[in-house]
């Protein structure tokens, strides 16, 4: 008896034989993002290796799903409205913590966001902000803790600080400029974005901020599930992410050129000055630094949001092997993140 096949059947099979990932997936991959476009910060990846065609070229059909902050991307994602999220790292530490076991971070295409401290130019130190307002994404929020941190490190006291909570980074620089608080945490695209800074000054620069908070900020995650059944897309999305990382740190004027329809407050040579400022903050490995991790897990263990909450095993939340077998496939390089294990 001859056996007849459709052509999207021989296809299928084809798919199945060969291991293409985007071909054997019958829908496409849904990641969600929390951003509504691009952001001004290496977490662009994501989408810009969709419009550059970097999943495409890994055979993984990519649907972005936009929702707004981490919270309504780990809903969606247990709700089954996506196969990956991008998420903060506090958040899927709590979901950990109650015994949600099936969620594990696979990579972050930006370990840590290049924040910096916004204010009032009359504020000419970290310690004139007492008894000023800060504006925080929310309180006990993952900035509110960061930022806490890092005045803390400069020897302010946090407690004389009227702490306003305002949402997302445009939103805190958009109350900045109008004169609704007098400082704020936000990203330094957001800060070169504001159209007018007439009265307004860096008070803590990026660098500083960084080396006072070194923890990862944002980790893509999967369940077990889509581990199982779509393991090779999700190496796909890896190995497209850490392909544009490591093009975008080569030639950063690349990152710029691309993100022009996104950011109508810059031109491209702001882009490209401020692409310059990312330095080492691609994951041109991946993004998954155990030593980093285990910083980051112990940090927000300190934080007000854990006070309480039980601890789990270090790393429970992490598996390394999608990166590894990709790392093994494209090679580690040897500037920029680095997968200690």
């Amino acid at each position: 008896m001859r056996l007849c096949l459709s052509r999207t059947s021989r296809l299928l099979v084809l798919a199945v034989l060969s291991g293409l990932p985007g071909l054997a997936g019958a829908e496409p991959f849904r990641l969600i993002v929390t951003h509504l476009e691009p952001p001004l910060v290496p977490n662009s990846v994501m989408d810009l290796a969709l419009d550059l065609g970097y999943f495409e070229r890994e055979g993984v059909e990519v649907e972005l799903i936009r929702v707004q902050q981490t919270p309504s991307a780990i809903a969606a994602l247990q709700a089954g409205e996506g196969e990956m999220a991008n998420v903060g790292v506090d958040a899927l530490l709590q979901l950990a913590a109650q015994g949600v076991t099936d969620l594990r971070a696979i990579g972050s295409p930006n370990r840590q966001l290049p924040f910096l401290i916004a204010a009032r130019e009359d504020i000419a130190t970290p310690a004139d902000l007492e008894g000023r307002s800060f504006g925080v994404g929310r309180v006990g929020s993952l900035d509110y803790s960061l930022s806490v941190n890092v005045l803390g490190s400069l020897g302010v006291d946090v407690g004389g600080l009227e702490i306003v909570g305002l949402g997302q980074p445009p939103e805190r620089a958009q109350a900045l400029a109008a004169g609704q608080i007098d400082a704020t945490t936000i990203s330094i695209g957001v800060w070169l974005s504001l159209p007018d800074k007439t009265g307004l000054a860096v008070l803590v620069d990026q660098d500083t901020y960084a080396a006072a908070a070194p923890v990862v900020n944002k980790v893509n995650v999967v369940t077990q599930e889509v581990l199982d059944t779509r393991g090779a897309e999700v190496e796909g999305i890896l190995r497209a992410l850490i392909a544009i990382s490591r093009d975008f740190a080569a030639d950063p004027n690349l990152w710029a050129a691309a993100m022009v329809p996104y950011a109508p407050n810059l031109d491209e040579a702001g882009l490209q000055s401020l692409a310059a400022t990312f330095g080492s903050a691609w994951s041109v490995n991946g993004g998954l630094s155990a030593s980093e991790l285990s910083y980051t897990q112990d940090w927000v263990y300190q934080t007000e949001d854990f006070a309480g909450i039980p601890t789990i095993a270090p790393l429970a939340w992490v598996d390394f092997g999608p990166l590894d077998r990709v790392l093994a496939q494209v090679g580690v390089a040897e500037t920029g993140d680095q997968p200690d294990r």
